[in-house]
This record gives structure tokens, sequence and C-alpha cells, in this order.
């Protein structure tokens, strides 16, 4: 099994708007962030992680044209705007994808993205969803879900788990529940939102993951959702082993 970033930034992406690229080197190629999003792969299934912005050109780079399902971790903008996008792989592999998403999440992008989820004026859906249980099993690898406070919301934390492989995916959250630490215990691979190094309200600052690194003690650690502030080779030179910036593209796992 292995984790592929497929967006490494966070909403706003690096470089910001305006070439915008704060404290990050703009050539450094690992710095050009898109929007968060992941693809979990095991013998042949596909599992994407959220649908960014950006999913139309991070697929292209992976070129990956059929999935599995879509797992969504929450309804802001830049992890499911990209919605439109599945159409394509609607095309591709003709029929709709399946989608799943914890109850409040899923209400908000039927309400959102009704067409996707139920056609019109002709047009079919492109994605059949329904409720993501606290456990289910997708191909041969097996899913464990948790609730991660993000501000005012709650976003979806995921464990993934094949052939004696354990990736953790935690994006979105600003507090570790003792349910979270459980979820996280004992992985081989953990990628988690790093967003920067001052706190934030609802997301995590690289000194809080750094902790947690030191508690949960995964074998390999990639940071994502990451913002202009956090250059590449800067964190290369500062980080602990084990842990590493993620970046657009980067593959973890066999």
């Amino acid at each position: 099994m292995k984790i592929r970033i497929l967006g490494s930034g966070t909403s706003s992406g690096v470089p910001r708007i305006g070439n915008d690229w704060g404290e990050c080197d703009p050539s450094e190629p690992r710095n050009r962030r898109t929007r968060a999003s992941a693809i979990v792969e095991h013998e042949g299934t596909r599992i994407l992680i959220d649908t960014s912005p950006d999913m139309r050109e991070q697929l292209l780079a992976a070129d990956i044209d059929t999935l599995d399902a879509v797992i969504w971790t929450h309804d802001h903008a830049d992890h499911c705007h990209g919605i439109d996008d599945l159409r394509q792989v609607f095309h591709a592999m003709g029929e709709p994808v399946k989608g799943f998403a914890r109850p409040a999440t899923l209400a908000a992008l039927d309400a959102r993205f009704t067409y996707a989820f139920h056609g019109r004026h002709g047009y079919p859906s492109t994605i059949v969803a329904e409720p993501l249980p606290d456990r289910l099993t997708i191909g041969g690898i097996d899913i464990r879900v948790t609730d991660q406070p993000h501000g005012s919301i709650s976003a979806t934390g995921l464990r993934f788990e094949a052939d004696g492989v354990a990736i953790g995916y935690a994006t979105d959250f600003n507090v570790m529940t003792d349910e979270m630490m459980t979820l996280y215990q004992d992985l081989d691979i953990w990628v988690v939102d790093a967003l920067r190094r001052w706190p934030h309200p609802s997301h995590p600052e690289l000194a809080a993951v750094l902790d947690w690194v030191g508690i949960l003690r995964p074998a390999r650690t990639a940071l994502i959702h990451m913002d202009n502030t956090m250059d590449y080779a800067t964190l290369v030179g500062e980080l602990p082993a084990g842990v590493e910036p993620g970046y657009d593209g980067l593959v973890l796992g066999r």
C-alpha cells in the first residue's frame, strides 16, 4: 500500500495569487503547492481523499482516471470544490464514482452540488454517495475513521491498513483528542497537517505536530497543508529524523 500526496498546500496554495511566495524559495519546485488531497493505492484499488479545486491537474500529473472511491474529510472549499472534475472520471469508468463522507459533510455537499449527486436537465448523476461509517473496507484496504475538531466544525481523520502497512491521514484539525491518539498509534506513515510555525484557530502549528510525533512515533511523517511561510529546504534542515515536508507528487509506502 502507498499514498501519493496530490496536493500539499493550504487553502490559498503556494504561491498565493500575485506570485506571493512568502518565505518559500520560488526556484525550489517542491515549494509549489496545490490544495490538499491524496490518493491511497493497494493492488489496483484507488481511494481519493478530497476533491480539491486543483484536482484536474493533480489527477493528470498522477496519470489517474479511475477511482474506487472518494472520501471527503469535510466541506470546506479547498477540499471539495473540484468535485465537478469527477464527471470526467465518471466518463472514463462508465459508472458513477462512489463517495463517502460523514453525514453532516455529505448533506452539505449534496445541497451545494445537487446536480453531481442527482443529475439535472438530462445529465446523469456522476456520484453515488453514502454516509461514511467508523469502519469500512474498500478492495483490500481496511479504513478506520474518527472525527477531528476543526474550529467550529469537524473534519474526518483516516487510517488505512493493508498487508501489514498502516497509513494515517490527518488534515484540518486543531485539537488532538484521545480518539485521534488511538487512531494514529503504530503507523508506518503519518501524513499530517502542519500549516505554519505559529498558532492558528483551526489548524495545528509545527511545534504541536512535532510534539505529537514524539508521542505517537510513526515510522515516517510527511507534513502537508503548509502555507507560504514553510520553505521546503529550510524545513529539511531543521526537522528531526523521520519527519519531512511533503510535496505535490511525493509517494510514500510500498
